[in-house]
């Protein structure tokens, strides 16, 4: 093969026509061009970046591991007139879950569902769903609970800090304390009456979290909680826990329906004590029913039957129609109105208007009350406060019923003077009392705690109120309708209803028991309600169901409270057959 020459080997490439390739001057221009936009382009968006979208960048990357958390609020304490707890705040802990972040063995989600005392197959349920960031597991877990949560030491389960509610008193004062829900919003009583008061404001503050959820750094507060204000009420738990064991061992010996009691205080028109039964335990709420949860001495409104007539004696009273020792001419006991007649008991024949309260005739009231204006009975009525929710600041208080004067026929004047065709609330009842009580001066009520004495309404002039207070004596003495309201070593005065319920429109064989009084007479104290509803174990009449649980409130609570006897300490003979009462 011929070698090449020296002079092919210096012939430069340019030269060579296989590499000889012309491009145009302004291809390289543009590409210049492509350049510097993108170098522009990049410029433009780090100034967008770094300038206009600081903020929202800065947001987001702080929602990476920046939180708020809540600082939530202790809610005040409720207490009692005297300072004993009857509702407060225990530290607590929300048991919640990263569904996506959990690693558990089946050993552990078994041993995580007995200490959260929840259902293994609803705990595994909720955490099967990934799809979600946040669910929560248990609320309100006591402390205790909680840290042996903590030691399982469980990926993706995390507590925070709340607060439990909790009722010393328990069942006792259910129905005026109430209860509060998980979120501890009131729901019922006087959390929910006064809940503004008592839950105050949650506050917050910002940490910053690692992946797991744990807070590494306390950054700052952004507001501070500011904690629920303390509340006083007018209970007396003492008092309160008489008046609840009376009225539940009445309900449980007459085979009642329910029944409920309430007390005031003559001097400062306070609620000492507000009973019912049935009831509830607000620390442990499984399957309430309606029945359990009524306050019945507020929310429930009955025909109050001769309770009544001692207002008809004294509207007589003060229009001058009578004297205590006006007498009455009751004949054989039956009165016919209209097509309608009422009737006694028994055939009392002439009684002096004392003997008509003490025996409690229907005959003898309603023809005290025909000869009255209408007007002036509903006046009474009204400004008794009957037909008008109490302005206690309860929840469900009711007004009640009395209709207007201008309808009344001359039959339902009659009844509604011994207490059918109108209907009270217990409490209404037992405020309309204090007019006896106080000398013709009506008190307002107040559940929570009064300083000093209380001003009323002149409602009556006090020689009327102190000559029915006399009556009243009677009636709840051996020859009244209710010997069994005595008391060993106090004067007592008081009355007693028993009224037919009504049922679709019509009265039926169901009765409501009730009496009402106060003690001791030479100066009195408290006034004592109590009613019975549906006694069923043979016995129905006030002066057999309610009396004795009003002797039993009053004489335990005068006692209590230190109040000086007013009569011989002698024990109290009643009579084999009690005198019954008219309906």
């Amino acid at each position: 093969m011929p070698r090449k020459r020296s002079s092919d080997r210096n012939v430069p490439f340019a030269s060579n026509p296989l590499l000889r390739v012309k491009l145009p001057a302004y291809r390289s221009q543009i590409m210049m061009l492509f350049v510097a936009i993108a170098f522009v382009a990049l410029a433009a968006r780090a100034v967008w970046l770094q300038v206009f979208s600081q903020d929202f960048l800065q947001k987001q990357g702080e929602s990476r591991y920046a939180r708020t958390i809540e600082l939530p609020a202790s809610r005040g304490k409720i207490f009692d007139r005297n300072g004993i707890v009857l509702a407060s705040s225990l530290p607590a802990r929300a048991v919640w879950a990263v569904p996506e972040q959990v690693e558990a063995t089946p050993q552990q989600l078994t041993q995580l569902a007995r200490l959260l005392d929840v259902n293994e197959r609803e705990l595994r349920r909720k955490l099967a769903d990934e799809d979600r960031s946040f669910v929560y597991l248990k609320r309100q877990v006591d402390a205790g609970q909680a840290e042996r949560i903590a030691a399982l030491q469980l990926p993706g389960i995390h507590m925070q800090r709340e607060y439990k509610r909790y009722y010393p008193e328990g069942e006792t004062v259910a129905h005026i304390v109430g209860f509060t829900n998980v979120e501890d919003v009131g729901q019922e009583g006087i959390e929910l009456a006064k809940n503004p008061m008592l839950a105050g404001k949650a506050g917050s503050r910002r940490v910053i979290k690692d992946r797991l959820g744990r807070v590494i750094e306390d950054v700052e507060a952004v507001r501070e909680p500011h904690h629920g204000s303390d509340l006083a009420l007018s209970i007396d738990s003492k008092v309160q826990f008489l008046a609840f064991n009376a009225v539940r061992e009445a309900v449980r010996e007459h085979k009642a329906k329910a029944g409920a009691a309430v007390v005031l205080d003559v001097r400062t028109g306070e609620v000492l004590a507000l009973a019912n039964w049935p009831t509830y335990d607000p620390n442990r709420r499984v399957q309430l029913s309606g029945e359990q949860l009524r306050n019945r001495v507020i929310t429930d409104t009955f025909e109050p039957g001769s309770t009544m007539k001692p207002f008809t004696a004294a509207l007589a009273l003060e229009l001058g129609q009578a004297t205590p020792d006006t007498v009455i001419q009751t004949g054989n006991g039956r009165l016919t109105i209209g097509p309608n007649t009422i009737g006694d008991t028994h055939a009392y024949g002439a009684l002096t208007l004392e003997q008509v309260v003490q025996k409690s005739s229907n005959v003898g009231t309603a023809k005290l009350a025909l000869n009255m204006p209408a007007q002036r009975m509903w006046e009474m009525y009204t400004t008794l406060g009957l037909g008008q929710a109490p302005r206690i600041g309860f929840p469900g208080a009711v007004a009640g019923r009395v209709r207007p004067y201008r309808n009344w026929r001359p039959i339902e004047q009659a009844t509604m003077s011994y207490g059918y065709g109108l209907s009270v609330s217990l409490l209404q009842l037992a405020r309309a009392y204090t007019v006896f009580a106080r000398d013709g001066e009506l008190l307002p009520v107040s559940m929570f705690r009064v300083d000093g004495t209380a001003d009323g309404v002149q409602v009556l002039k006090p020689q009327t109120a102190r000559a029915v207070r006399h009556m009243l004596e009677l009636a709840a003495g051996p020859g009244g309708t209710a010997p069994q309201a005595q008391i060993s070593g106090y004067r007592v005065a008081g009355k007693t209803g028993t009224a037919h319920k009504r049922e679709d429109g019509k009265y039926v064989n169901k009765y409501l028991s009730s009496f009402v009084g106060f003690a001791p007479v030479s100066d009195p104290r408290i006034v004592v309600a109590v009613m019975i509803d549906e006694p069923r174990a043979g016995k129905h009449f006030g002066g057999q169901v309610a009396a004795p649980v009003f002797a039993r409130i009053t004489g335990d609570s005068l006692r209590t409270l230190r109040v000086a006897p007013d009569a011989p300490l002698a024990h109290l003979a009643y009579p084999a057959r009690p005198n019954k009462e008219n309906l």
